[in-house]
């Protein structure tokens, strides 16, 4: 009896362990595992981002929900994960080249070529030192602040090497000029207040450029004045032959303005004659005729030759009185100088 019920307990305790339960088993234990590790990783990412340290040539402008703080202690502080960001600006000086490659010591002469007063080239080199005075306004209030300066330094360079002669750029001039550029920089800086300050700018070398790019600045120079040079001839061309035409078209219609009112003055007074001549004819029609007739005819006789064919049949002429007038006059101009001579 006894050895009946410790066979069927062996056999319930075979029938409760199955594989399906020692699976369920394990997969509780691994979730469990996976959760403290999250758990652990995500408390050492909290840990680690709640800490930063500062050392002493460093800013630190920690921004929470957009508003900035600047942080100037060097050591360990602490800032909230995620709800605060963090960017560090450095406190010490710092620089750029202008006109060569920096460490590369390559010439750049989109940067270095410039022009000079008395219109010679030369390569100027210059580095430029500066330094951040206020770390918030140089991370947002400009997208690029050292590309500003840039843009700056080599506008005032270009303007400032083209109030000089070549030899006060090469040699004796290098001291005034970059007073005077650090000047014009500073001042600009302090107008556009993007948190930078200039600390110094030098020439590092002004020397004349080569012959091939002298060459071929000089063709493009030459290329510019012949357009410049054809451009003044036309404009001249145009301001000469616009007035002239202008002046033409003016005489032409003061001409025709005048020779309109001459035709209608004519006309008004032919028109008043005729008037006049109307009224003259209903009062004495025929003195009137008459005396039309005898004007026309002494207009039309004096230069025409007449032929009067009388009754016999036979002709005779009448020339025109001017012809025998203008005889007799020379005859006697003839005579009178005949004269004059006995």
């Amino acid at each position: 009896m006894f050895r009946r019920k410790a066979k069927q307990t062996v056999e319930n305790d075979n029938v409760n362990v199955t594989p399906g339960n020692s699976l369920k088993k394990l997969g509780k234990k691994a979730g469990t595992a996976a959760a403290v590790i999250v758990l652990i990783l995500l408390a050492v990412y909290i840990a680690v981002g709640s800490v930063y340290s500062l050392k002493e040539n460093e800013y630190a402008v920690v921004t929470t929900f957009g508003v900035p703080k600047i942080v100037e202690e060097p050591g360990i502080h602490v800032k909230v994960p995620v709800v605060q960001l963090l960017n560090k600006v450095p406190k010490t000086i710092n620089g750029f080249p202008v006109g060569y490659g920096g460490e590369s010591e390559e010439y750049m002469e989109a940067e270095s070529f410039m022009i000079t007063r008395d219109y010679n080239f030369v390569n100027v080199d210059f580095y430029v030192e500066y330094r951040v005075t206020d770390p918030v306004k140089y991370l947002y209030a400009s997208e690029d602040p050292i590309g500003i300066l840039k843009m700056l330094t080599q506008s005032y360079i270009r303007d400032t090497i083209g109030l000089y002669d070549v030899d006060s750029v090469i040699t004796t001039g290098k001291s005034e000029i970059q007073s005077s550029i650090k000047e014009k920089i500073m001042t600009r800086l302090e107008t556009e207040d993007i948190g930078i300050q200039l600390v110094n700018i030098t020439i590092q070398d002004a020397e004349p450029p080569t012959t091939e790019v002298i060459d071929a600045f000089k063709n493009v120079e030459n290329a510019k004045q012949g357009k410049e040079t054809s451009i003044n001839r036309a404009n001249q061309k145009r301001n000469e032959d616009i007035p002239a035409a202008r002046a033409e078209a003016d005489e032409t219609i003061k001409m025709a303005n005048a020779e309109a009112e001459e035709r209608i003055n004519e006309a008004k007074g032919q028109v008043a004659r005729l008037n006049e001549l109307y009224n003259e004819y209903v009062k004495y029609p025929l003195v009137t005729k008459q005396r039309m007739f005898y004007e026309t005819m002494e207009e039309i006789l004096p230069d025409m030759k007449v032929i009067i064919q009388n009754g016999d049949g036979t002709t005779q002429t009448l020339l025109p009185l001017e012809e025998f007038s203008s005889v007799n006059v020379e005859t006697e101009n003839t005579d009178n100088d005949e004269e004059a001579a006995e």
